[in-house]
């Protein structure tokens, strides 16, 4: 194994220790009553106020122009993958627990590629092992989905009573609190919000082709998610208190989701995806959801149930399946690459009249592959962008 190779497994590790942070302080903050409406605010506002420099400062002399258009677009997609995800997202983490959360991210990249086959963008061949491979992965995460949601199971008691973020009620919180029904209305809007962030994720495809700057496209999405944020936690909390940051957990919460999540790990994926791509990302998650489980019985005192468990191996393996069919689809169609030069050679020797047109031909169908190619590539790209995260 190279230095790279080290490098990026550190750095996967480290990715997935800052999200298990993230879900086990959003998770404390929500357990010691912070509004999640108004969690989600400040924690835009201060991925705002991060990105606004860096985008000054590194985009400020080859910033493309915007049109009103696109700016409709921006604010719809802000409303949709930002606000209304991350307001869903944030409920049902109140609902449920941290470990809901963690192992409910592995059906991202399962729900983007069957939207993405809804949408004409992907081609699913049910007689490949490949397409096998994609349908089973989506079976076997609408079966994780449905095992958290409806089956509970005996319980693990949490590994440690005194925890860092206690509470004046703690076992009110310790297994997701208010009941089944509270914990199967959580689960689903868990799902419900991976599925908008999803659509989120397919519609980005195409933005990047009409304005292909990733910065100050998610700058401008996460500042007009701010001001939708504010009118939204207005509209909702009345109480002048519920706005008050202390020095608690809720702070502690804001802070490191906003600066931490959004400033270490921005450049941490963006590293690590373009070392080794984003396909390596997405298989380090479940190893997020294992630290997540530990971290979450540890600080917290979560009550883990063997539903959780069963569901989370079934959306992990729903993950896998669906990355090893895209492997195996990106393998086949790099071969076929190969092999259309060779066929290019025997076709001119025999035909001289057709010596001319078989290059272009084959350039252009290289050309549409490569970018169809890309294509998928920057929706996967997208499942495990910053963005993804810091709006969560």
């Amino acid at each position: 194994m190279d230095t790279t190779s080290k490098k990026a497994y550190g750095v996967a590790i480290i990715i997935q220790l800052i999200y298990t942070g993230m879900y086990v302080v959003s998770k404390a903050a929500f357990n010691h009553g912070m509004s999640t409406y108004v969690f989600i605010f400040y924690r835009q506002a201060a991925a705002t106020a991060l990105l606004l420099p860096l985008a000054i400062v590194l985009e400020r002399r080859n910033a493309p122009p915007m049109s009103f258009r696109l700016f409709l677009k921006l604010f719809f997609y802000a409303l949709l993958g930002n606000t209304l995800s991350m307001n869903l997202y944030n409920i049902s983490l109140k609902y449920t627990s941290a470990t809901v959360a963690s192992a409910t991210s592995n059906s991202v990249p399962v729900v983007t590629f069957f939207l993405a086959v809804l949408l004409r963008l992907e081609v699913v061949r049910l007689r490949s092992p490949s397409g096998m491979a994609k349908a089973a992965g989506v079976a076997l995460c609408l079966a994780g989905v449905l095992t958290i949601a409806l089956y509970t199971g005996p319980s693990m008691s949490p590994v440690n009573h005194h925890r860092a973020f206690a509470e004046h009620h703690p076992q009110a919180h310790a297994d997701g609190g208010g009941g089944k029904g509270t914990w199967i209305k959580g689960t689903f809007l868990m799902l419900l919000s991976n599925t908008t962030w999803s659509l989120w994720i397919v519609l980005q495809a195409s933005l990047l082709k009409e304005y292909p700057n990733k910065l100050l496209s998610t700058l401008v999405q996460c500042a007009l998610s701010t001001a939708q944020s504010f009118l939204l936690a207005v509209a909702v909390e009345r109480d002048p208190a519920a706005w008050k940051l202390q020095l608690d957990v809720g702070l502690l919460a804001v802070a490191y989701s906003g600066l931490v999540v959004t400033g270490v790990s921005f450049y941490l994926q963006a590293w690590c995806i373009e070392k080794r791509g984003p396909v390596f990302l997405a298989m380090s998650n479940p190893l997020g959801l294992l630290l997540t489980i530990f971290c979450s019985s540890f600080f917290l005192g979560e009550i883990v149930r063997l539903g959780s468990l069963l569901g989370s191996g079934l959306l992990v393996g729903g993950l896998y399946s669906v990355l090893w069919g895209k492997s195996k689809d990106h393998l086949q169609q790099k071969q076929s690459q190969e092999q259309a030069p060779k066929t290019l050679a025997t076709t001119s020797n025999d035909d001289d009249e057709e010596k001319q047109q078989p290059p272009a031909a084959v350039q252009k169908q290289n050309t549409a592959g490569a970018g169809d190619e890309k294509q998928l590539k920057d929706l996967f790209a997208m499942e495990a962008s910053p963005l993804h995260h810091q709006s969560r």
